[in-house]
């Protein structure tokens, strides 16, 4: 919930910006698309896989998943994290059921769980199969 005077502000702000007719209007209008996605289950999914990934350490520790099953020990080596800092990019992994753990010994090993990756390739063709504002070409994406 916006407070009232940074509501005035946006309303403002929006005057200025464009011609979108009734500037209040439209800040309604936008809000309400806001809602839209905040109650939508396909996109609230895919918001916490992508959150999930989003972080270099857990993309590496997927990717690295992706080829075998590995314990913690191995993860802990390949990110060059304690081990406490691992355990919380493997929770986070975990609660956005993108990877399962199981104990085998002494330790615990994790795997990816193939279907959320499956959801993950849908809800984003769906997605951007929907998009109607695509601006074309641009250069690649480079590291800054």
């Amino acid at each position: 919930m916006v407070d009232k005077d940074r509501e005035k502000k946006i309303i403002a702000t929006l005057a200025n910006c464009a011609d979108f007719g009734d500037p209040q209007e439209h800040y309604e209008k936008l809000i309400q698309l806001r809602k839209e996605v905040e109650t939508d289950n396909d996109k609230l999914s895919l918001i916490k896989i992508m959150e999930a990934l989003g972080n270099k350490d857990r993309f590496i520790m997927v990717d690295m998943l992706r080829e075998k099953d590995r314990c913690v020990c191995e993860l802990e080596a390949i990110i060059d994290k304690s081990q406490g800092t691992i355990s919380r990019h493997l929770k986070i992994l975990e609660d956005a059921n993108l990877i399962q753990g199981w104990k085998h010994g002494k330790f615990t090993h994790y795997s990816l769980v193939k279907p959320i990756f499956d959801r993950l390739l849908e809800l984003v063709s769906t997605w951007a199969d929907k998009t109607t504002n695509w601006f074309g070409t641009l250069p690649a994406i480079s590291e800054t």
